[in-house]
Order: structure tokens, then C-alpha cells, then sequence
């Protein structure tokens, strides 16, 4: 990987011994189960960002979702990815990453809302998660520490048109 640091998600929640710990007192630890991602770069050709696409990322909901994807994100446009799909964009590098389709995770008391979007919180050893809530697939946004330092949930905002787009259950963070 070329000295790249990967942003892994955090899927089942557990913890390493080595993990470190959040604001929560929880640890941080990685699962390769959803996905491992991390920026590639090929030698002499392009760079791709390695994602796994989510379950639900051929669904109607997230096809009307890759038509409101920002144009960029702090300033970064959008960067290749493999698998290409539409349902996953990423920009800048390191990348900020989106994919529709994921599952919407369980109620939590990590939840934030941003213009009228619930979106699940967890940070990671190397950034944030951040999964809509109450929306069906869900939308989930990975941020790296390095785009927005101490303050990654600042590049919500230009995922509320795709976030909105989503189908809702009802559900509300509380």
C-alpha cells in the first residue's frame, strides 16, 4: 500500500487489546467483515480507491442516490473507484468515501443530526463513520482524520441531498 493508512469500519463491535479508546470509553478496533478500504496506487496507471461494495448498492433507492452525489467534497473531486459503481464515490486523497446501500445500523446514543438527517456516529483509530439513521438502505460516509481534522462530521452537509433521497423508517435518533 505504499505507506497508506486504511480507514477501516468498525462492524461488530469489537475491541482489540490494542484498540484506543473514544470519547465513550469504547474501543476502537477493526473488522474486515464489511470493509477494508484504502487508496492504491497502481504502478504508472491511475489511482482507484478499493472499496467493497455494500448489499443493497443495486438497489432503485441508491440509483437515485448516485445522481445527487456532491460535486466535490471540501474542495476534492471525486477519485476512481474499484469496483466502479454507482452507488460509491470517493474524493480527495486520502479519500473521503460514500456508499449507499449498507444496512441502517442499530439505535445508538452516538447519533448526530445534520440539516434534518440522522446520521450514526463511530470513530475510528484513523477517523469517522458516520451511517444515516432511519433511512432504508442506509447511506454511510467514511472520513480520514487528515480531511478535517477533530472535526470530520463538518463534511455531513454536502451529503444531505443524497441522504434525503433515501426511503425513511420512522426511526429518529432521540
Amino acid at each position: 500500500m505504499h505507506g497508506r493508512a486504511r480507514l477501516r469500519a468498525v462492524a461488530l463491535g469489537t475491541t482489540p487489546p490494542d484498540a484506543a479508546p473514544t470519547a465513550h470509553g469504547a474501543g476502537v478496533g477493526t473488522v474486515a467483515l464489511t470493509l477494508t478500504l484504502a487508496v492504491t496506487a497502481l504502478a504508472g496507471c491511475s489511482r482507484a480507491v478499493s472499496v467493497t461494495l455494500p448489499g443493497q448498492a443495486d438497489s432503485a433507492a441508491c440509483a437515485a442516490v448516485s445522481r445527487l452525489w456532491p460535486a466535490d467534497v471540501a474542495g476534492h473531486q471525486p477519485v476512481a473507484v474499484s469496483p466502479a459503481s454507482p452507488a460509491v464515490r470517493a474524493y480527495g486523497d486520502p479519500a473521503v468515501i460514500a456508499r449507499c446501500g449498507v444496512a441502517e445500523p442499530a439505535p445508538s446514543t452516538d447519533c448526530l443530526s445534520v440539516n434534518d438527517v440522522d446520521w450514526v456516529v463511530t470513530m475510528l483509530t484513523d477517523g469517522a463513520k458516520f451511517v444515516t439513521y432511519g433511512r432504508s438502505p442506509a447511506l454511510e460516509v467514511l472520513v480520514p482524520s487528515s480531511a478535517a481534522p477533530g472535526s470530520e462530521g463538518s463534511l455531513l452537509p454536502v451529503f444531505t441531498a443524497a441522504a434525503r433521497a433515501l426511503p425513511t423508517t420512522g426511526r429518529k435518533c432521540s
